[in-house]
């Protein structure tokens, strides 16, 4: 069956298949590396409003990015947010910033970590 048939096909059962254009890699980050598609191509399949994604490349695998592993640790936390967690808490601004840290930057964890137990 031609390719054109098929697409007529499912764009009858409510499917769409459309190609994303100017794809050269694609990265796939997991907790403790990457995987890389060079030459790749993705394909979209829209199926009544939920859409999948079909990838395929030459695959390689190498270790976790300076760039992944900078974006975990190094944490903005706003002046705004201690001072919140200080007065949550009555906490010192040294302890409320390691908790942000410690959680994140997510308020009402970092608030539970300095709560009385």
């Amino acid at each position: 069956m031609s390719p054109k048939k098929m697409k007529g096909m499912l764009k009858n059962m409510g499917i769409n298949i459309d190609e994303l254009e100017g794809v050269t890699e694609v990265i796939i980050r997991m907790s403790d590396k990457e995987i890389v598609l060079n030459n790749a191509s993705v394909a979209i399949m829209d199926a009544h409003g939920q859409r999948s994604y079909q990838i395929s490349g030459d695959a390689s695998e190498r270790p976790l990015s300076g760039a992944a592993e900078t974006e975990e640790k190094e944490i903005e936390i706003p002046e705004s947010d201690v001072d919140l967690v200080v007065a949550q808490t009555g906490a010192k601004e040294e302890e409320a910033r390691a908790a942000l840290v410690e959680a994140k930057g997510d308020l009402a964890a970092a608030i539970l970590l300095l709560a009385p137990k």
